[in-house]
């Protein structure tokens, strides 16, 4: 038995310490991953630059993040995937949350929305995961697919997701989609909320009718302390701003 007990504890101490090599070394790969700008086109004339990220970008060294400037651009935001549906957590978002606060980048929460599931509980989901401090973003839902449901059924389980959410945090939720997505399944249903709306290739501004206060520009940029590709993003404002949007 003593055996037995021995050899279990070896097998899971050598597997304990396969896994946090394997970490490390992803760490050190994205602590040493440098590029000598940004790689897209950066809409100049807004003040306010950020990302948006997810367990795709696997481990991100946040210091690099944070240090990265070109010309007069440093990246100020970013939007963390916190949750997926109803029981699904980002595997990175923990420690993305902790670690970009930690380098003083102002941060920001988002639910992936799956249209055929409930509301109510994919919110509770949200919640039982994302902590909220004062100096973070709004919560965002991010919805731009139907998921097989009905564009009624999908607005209406959206509505839940907002009404919980709010009524929880006492902040407005800010709303992303892309530009085809809202004109065509969500409207005038929100017109409401703050929307951050998704456009690519365009050189100035988004192309839809309503406002909106952050724009994601593109998804091909590349950021210091990141291997993979980076979804960047503007603010629609200048400072003063940004930082009443901020939660107080």
């Amino acid at each position: 038995m003593r055996r037995l007990v021995f050899a279990v504890l070896s097998v899971t101490i050598i597997a304990v310490a396969a896994v946090m090599i394997a970490q490390w070394l992803r760490y050190r790969k994205a602590k040493f991953t440098r590029y000598p700008e940004f790689g897209i086109l950066i809409p100049e004339n807004y003040p306010i630059h950020g990302i948006d990220v997810s367990k795709y970008q696997d481990l991100i060294a946040w210091e690099e993040v944070q240090a990265m400037k070109v010309k007069n651009i440093q990246l100020g935001f970013a939007f963390i995937k916190a949750t997926e549906g109803i029981g699904n957590t980002d595997e990175q978002f923990h420690r993305n949350w902790k670690r970009s606060k930690a380098q003083g980048i102002i941060r920001g929460a988002y639910h992936f929305f799956i249209g055929s599931k409930d509301g109510r509980m994919q919110a509770e989901n949200f919640i039982s995961n994302v902590e909220l401090e004062p100096g973070d973003l709004p919560p965002v839902l991010d919805a731009e697919q139907l998921n097989g449901a009905m564009p009624a059924q999908v607005i209406k389980e959206i509505k839940k997701w907002l009404e919980v959410v709010e009524n929880y945090y006492h902040v407005k939720p800010i709303i992303y989609t892309n530009v085809d997505f809202y004109n065509r399944n969500l409207g005038s249903e929100f017109d409401e909320y703050p929307l951050w709306v998704a456009h690519y290739y365009q050189p100035e501004q988004p192309r839809i009718s309503r406002g909106w206060i952050f724009w994601q520009h593109s998804q091909e940029g590349r950021v210091n302390g990141i291997v993979s590709k980076v979804d960047f993003n503007v603010f629609n404002g200048d400072s003063l701003m940004f930082k009443d949007l901020l939660i107080h």
